[in-house]
């Protein structure tokens, strides 16, 4: 193999508009792809990597930092193939067992439920956050990382045989044989409808894979931060989901996995589809104001409160919205992935075999192994 004659752009979100997109999908093909001995360049709008596993880092008015992993809490693991990369990344240090109590929690009875049941699946998380796999999957050798560049277009030079990426403001950004994208955005009309820009794939050029990306459903969600400076002694989990509550679906205390600071108690709280869908319908897909922001934070934390546990006055709480970064179908189930063989393109992520960490990476395993397959 020529790994000097055999490039491939993996492309996360083209528009700071959309959540970085490039979690563990991209990441994880592109170190594959890498160990094949093929060059990889990532693209990526964001000023990383992680898609819905990025870490938000927060500094309060007094200067103190705080970080919290807003998006995904943690992530399991059933699939052989993924069981051999978690290994290694525990060996690495990337990765440890959440190794603590969880359960639910019922508003209308008041009471914790089934907290030995929820607590049986190993559930694991990045250390010391969780985008720490993709950070450091994106620095293996091979792999030539450019965050803060957005691919506007995606050009196919039929003469030549290559693709032609193009930023957004029209710079040449180079000529590739392959290409990854794992922004379920690329060719779809939410693009247009959020940016007011073309998609970066014209969907003339993959006509079966614009079918299936027309309209993935997704599932918005409004998380949460906050910070105590005692712990939550009330609370006898460190996470657990909410159950008849049309507000609050779930709640982990963040600074309880393994490698993060224990300075301070914090917390992350998850919304239910049915709220973030009511905010959504007053206030649209534009960026939510600061005003909405502390309207989402304060209820938020009120729905918290009323459960009726000793739940104290936080120091810190700011909520983000996370409006499209969950899935909320498969459209490639059995493929694991979409794949234009002529073309050599393949688009990746949790969208194509389940809508979680998990389907993510079993997706940018077979992403990596159709283009892999092609010298």
């Amino acid at each position: 193999m020529n790994s000097v004659a055999n490039k491939v752009a993996v492309v996360g979100s083209g528009s700071e508009h959309f959540e970085p997109t490039l979690s563990f999908s991209g990441a994880v093909c592109a170190s594959i792809l890498a160990r094949n001995g093929v060059s990889v360049t990532i693209f990526e709008s964001a000023r990383g990597p992680g898609g819905r596993m990025s870490q938000r880092r927060e500094v309060t008015e007094e200067g103190r930092e705080l970080v919290f992993d807003h998006g995904a809490p943690y992530f399991s693991v059933s699939n052989a193939e993924v069981w051999d990369l978690v290994r290694e990344w525990e060996s690495r240090g990337l990765v440890a067992e959440w190794d603590e109590n969880f359960g639910a929690f019922d508003c209308i009875s008041h009471k914790f439920l089934g907290i030995q049941q929820e607590g049986l699946t190993k559930k694991y998380v990045g250390v010391p956050g969780m985008n720490a796999i993709c950070r450091a999957l994106c620095q293996e050798t091979g792999v030539e990382s450019k965050f803060g560049v957005g691919v506007g277009r995606l050009e196919w030079l039929e003469d030549e045989n290559l693709w032609s990426l193009m930023g957004l403001d029209g710079q040449n950004l180079g000529q590739f044989q392959g290409v990854v994208a794992s922004d379920k955005n690329i060719v779809s009309p939410r693009f247009t409808n959020v940016t007011g820009r073309a998609p970066p794939l014209d969907m003339n050029l993959v006509p079966g894979m614009a079918v299936k990306l027309q309209d993935i459903p997704v599932i918005p969600c409004f998380a949460l931060m906050i910070a105590f400076a005692e712990p939550l002694s009330a609370i006898p989990t460190k996470g657990f989901r909410v159950v008849n509550s049309e507000v609050l679906s779930w709640a982990a205390c963040d600074s309880s996995k393994p490698g993060r600071s224990a300075t301070s108690e914090r917390w992350v709280l998850h919304s239910t589809v049915e709220y973030a869908n009511g905010i959504i319908a007053q206030t649209g897909l534009v960026k939510p104001s600061e005003a909405t922001l502390k309207k989402v934070a304060e209820e938020l934390f009120h729905e918290l409160q009323s459960t009726g546990l000793d739940i104290s006055q936080p120091f810190f709480k700011r909520a983000h919205r996370w409006g499209s970064a969950f899935p909320g179908t498969s459209i490639a189930r059995e493929e694991k992935c979409l794949w234009e063989k002529n073309k050599r393109l393949a688009i990746c992520g949790d969208f194509c075999v389940s809508p979680n960490i998990e389907g993510a990476i079993v997706s940018g395993i077979a992403a990596a192994s159709k283009l892999s397959s092609c010298w």
